[in-house]
């Protein structure tokens, strides 16, 4: 055999017998569900040739900018209403590639035990960010507390308010300090990845909560020039798998949502 065939043969055969090395990803989520989650899709990427590096970040800004800019490969801690109006806002070059989760939006008291109980002149905090106070607006004008234009949509605000019989004083806060900010006020709308790190219970301890099926299930981000790689599809796949659902459904009671 000539030395150029058996080298060639050689090479072959070492490809064949060492593993493939893993393709490494960066993927940024916010702490709570988001992370623990995705560290059950890191281990079940492993077998598919994916080493995820699991990256908290404690706010909603980052994630985006951070991915947009190539620091990240994915991202996992938003809704498709907050990721639209990041990417008109911002410009990001981004694209939601599948569904993750739902984490129903609740309305939390310190002292009220019901809606009804909230007093006149009541202060309610809500989150700052557009689509999530927004989000909170519409809960409490589905809870009858309020009344919004109905020809905003999705992107209410304070200035959409038509009706506040109670005269509710609206206070919007970033959404990660409304937990600490149950003392202060009279009644909080918390996102429940929040709620669930701080300690609440989205079911037991809302006095108030949206529907599991509305518009607000949260998404997975790549850069839109990634969309279409092999990884990504992977990586779907995975977060999408019966292991990860049953973590999910076993962990949170109905707290998260599997939403695919």
């Amino acid at each position: 055999m000539r030395i150029s065939a058996l080298l060639a043969l050689i090479t072959t055969v070492l490809a064949t017998a060492l593993p493939a090395q893993a393709e490494k990803l960066r993927i940024g989520v916010t702490p709570g569900p988001h992370a623990q989650i995705m560290e059950v899709v890191k281990k079940e990427a492993a077998a598919q040739g994916l080493d995820l590096e699991v990256m908290e970040f404690s706010d909603y800004v980052v994630p985006n900018a951070a991915l947009d800019s190539g620091d990240l490969d994915a991202n996992s801690f938003q809704h498709q209403p907050y990721l639209d109006n990041q990417i008109t806002d911002r410009g990001f070059n981004l694209v939601s590639v599948g569904k993750s989760v739902t984490f129903p939006l609740g309305i939390f008291a310190s002292k009220a035990k019901s809606l009804e109980a909230l007093p006149k002149g009541a202060k309610i905090a809500i989150p700052n960010d557009p689509t999530n106070g927004g989000r909170a607006l519409l809960l409490l004008a589905r809870e009858g507390l309020i009344s919004v234009d109905p020809k905003v949509g999705l992107k209410a605000t304070v200035l959409d308010i038509t009706q506040n019989p109670k005269n509710l004083k609206i206070i919007e806060l970033d959404a990660a300090q409304l937990p600490r900010s149950l003392g202060d006020v009279d009644a909080a709308a918390i996102n429940g990845n929040y709620a669930l790190e701080a300690g609440l219970d989205p079911i037991k301890d809302a006095i108030a909560r949206e529907p599991a099926n509305g518009p607000y299930a949260n998404v997975i981000v790549v850069r839109t020039s990634d969309k279409d790689k092999p990884w990504v599809k992977k990586l779907m796949a995975v977060y999408n798998s019966a292991p990860v659902k049953t973590f999910i459904e076993t962990t949170y009671k109905g707290a998260v949502v599997p939403a695919w």
